[in-house]
């Protein structure tokens, strides 16, 4: 595996010497953040939301029958959730070789990629979307190497995804049994020349479970089983497909709900509630993953996060605020598990239709974190970065009466970040260069300007006048509501413009007149007009 991977990760904390704060219950469970991670695994399959829950309820039912201890079970529970987790890195390979790399990896299930239907399957998608003379040179180069290049690519996929395991601090055996997703029973997957009862029970059992879910839920139980027992003996381990004999076709997927609701149920050995520190490791860990489906998005998650806390201390943002930041910063672009790698790494302007696709990643992230509810909360700031105080922003494209100081500092942070970072349509930003269009976003009213000089303030560019604050230390939300104050505005009108609650611009008048040591609007506005903090246009000078 590509070394940027190793470097991604940190070790999951170990209990014990920590804060008191940081070993509080976070109100979430590790099932609960795997839940979230099959989501987005079922993005990059190309597959309806919550298949990967559903062959994991059926494994469950499958190790049930076979008779698996606790810990088997428990071991079974983890892999069949995360098994294909590392199928969605590394897309832009796959789209370099097939074109759009989810709508492959959906058609994979219809063939059998150890057979000749699955080579002629590959070779027929080599060069996908590209002209006629590319698709056959991809196509020659395929057949000369014998698709050894698609057999690395699934090395590392597998590399990264037992990396992650790790990172999320499962056991040792679940691990392995995410390591051989690829691998298969005649020994011809990868690892090569590992075969029979050599790979894990688990992988085995979810292996099946996984193709009978998409097969029975597109052709049929009868199609299904033939299938899955035309591959006994080759792909899959006969003992396990002996074992679907009888299953009944009341499969768990007649509702999406029921199935979530079975699965958490099912966990065979309750696990505690993960301590907020834990949690923190986990998201971060989520986002740092994620980054690998395109390489030049490595470490955007974890640079994202790092700016949107200082700029959070630099406005003197609660604990609770910054907190929250941090966790939605870590995870905002994990939405791109559902976005082709044609897409993520072309060159060239987007047309409408990649456009669409593109912006629906915001959205996506919101689903993924969508419960229990301390996730849900980190979901729906997350699913804020990309929207602008104009409502020109996506995917709900509101306002800035609509978005919070966290939302508005992490589209900075999130803006800022991308721009530093080389892209496939453009060249990095110098950090100067970055910050001169960070400004230009909020003097065009994109960013919120207050933000932007905070996010600048982290990355330790010099602030402008608005973001020096003015005098007796105010914060900078408070040196705007100064400013405001001072040209006549009521708190209501204060709070329109700046898209806070009456009640928050007046526990902010109450700070900004005991700062000051004034009693009245008066003896404020004059201060504020000392302090170049008032521009004809009643609003802090911009940069």
């Amino acid at each position: 595996m590509p070394d940027r991977a190793h470097e991604a990760f940190t070790p999951w904390p170990e209990r014990g010497h920590r804060y008191i704060s940081a070993m509080a219950d976070s109100g979430v469970r590790l099932n609960e953040v795997l839940v979230a991670i099959s989501l987005a695994t079922d993005l990059g399959l190309g597959q309806p939301s919550e298949h990967m829950v559903r062959s994991a309820c059926l494994s469950m039912r499958l190790g049930e029958r076979l008779g698996l201890d606790t810990a088997q079970l428990a071991t079974l529970y983890d892999v069949a959730m995360l098994t294909y987790v590392g199928c969605p890195v590394y897309g832009n390979e796959a789209a370099m070789l097939f074109g759009d790399d989810i709508d492959f990896r959906a058609g994979t299930y219809a063939v059998d990629l150890g057979a000749m239907s699955g080579m002629r399957y590959m070779l027929g998608r080599a060069g996908r979307g590209s002209p006629l003379p590319t698709r056959v040179a991809k196509a020659g180069q395929f057949m000369a190497t014998r698709g050894s290049g698609v057999v690395e690519q699934m090395a590392n996929h597998c590399s990264a995804a037992g990396l992650f395991a790790e990172q999320l601090g499962l056991t040792p055996e679940v691990r392995t049994g995410i390591e051989l997703s690829y691998a298969r029973w005649d020994g011809k997957g990868v690892p090569r020349g590992l075969a029979g009862e050599q790979l894990s029970l688990a992988a085995r059992i979810a292996h099946v479970a996984d193709a009978f879910e998409v097969l029975e839920r597109t052709a049929g139980f009868d199609e299904a089983l033939a299938v899955v027992r035309s591959r006994s003996g080759t792909h899959f381990d006969p003992q396990v497909v002996a074992a679907l004999d009888g299953i009944s076709a009341d499969l768990p997927h007649d509702t999406t709900e029921h199935s979530l609701d079975e699965l958490l149920e099912r966990e065979p050995a309750e696990r505690p509630p993960l301590t907020e520190d834990e949690l923190d490791h986990a998201l971060a860990a989520i986002g740092d993953f994620c980054d690998l489906r395109t390489p030049c998005f490595a470490g955007h998650a974890r640079g994202t996060a790092e700016l949107a806390v200082g700029a959070a201390a630099a406005m003197q943002m609660s604990e609770t605020e910054t907190t929250m930041l941090r966790r939605a910063a870590h995870v905002h672009d994990v939405g791109r598990f559902g976005v082709p790698g044609t897409i993520l790494a072309k060159p060239g302007p987007l047309n409408s239709a990649e456009t669409e696709r593109m912006r629906m990643h915001a959205y996506y992230v919101e689903r993924i974190f969508s419960r229990p509810e301390p996730l849900k909360r980190v979901g729906l700031l997350a699913a804020t970065h990309h929207e602008r105080m104009d409502a020109s922003g996506y995917h709900r494209s509101v306002g800035g009466v609509m978005l919070t100081n966290p939302s508005r500092l992490l589209a900075a942070a999130d803006a800022y970040h991308a721009m530093t970072q080389l892209r496939p349509y453009r060249a990095a930003l110098t950090e100067d260069d970055a910050a001169r269009e960070l400004r230009v976003e909020a003097t065009a009213g994109r960013l919120d300007p207050i933000a932007v000089e905070a996010v600048l303030e982290a990355a330790g560019h010099r602030p402008s006048t608005s973001r020096s604050g003015g005098p007796a230390g105010l914060t900078a939300r408070e040196s705007e509501v100064l400013s405001l104050l001072a040209v006549g505005l009521p708190n209501k009108g204060i709070a329109r413009q700046l898209g806070i609650s009456p009640k928050t611009v007046g526990n902010h008048v109450e700070h900004i007149y005991t700062k000051l040591g004034v009693t009245n609007r008066a003896g404020a506005a004059l201060l504020a007009m000392q302090h170049g903090l008032v521009t004809a246009g009643g609003t802090p000078e911009g940069p």
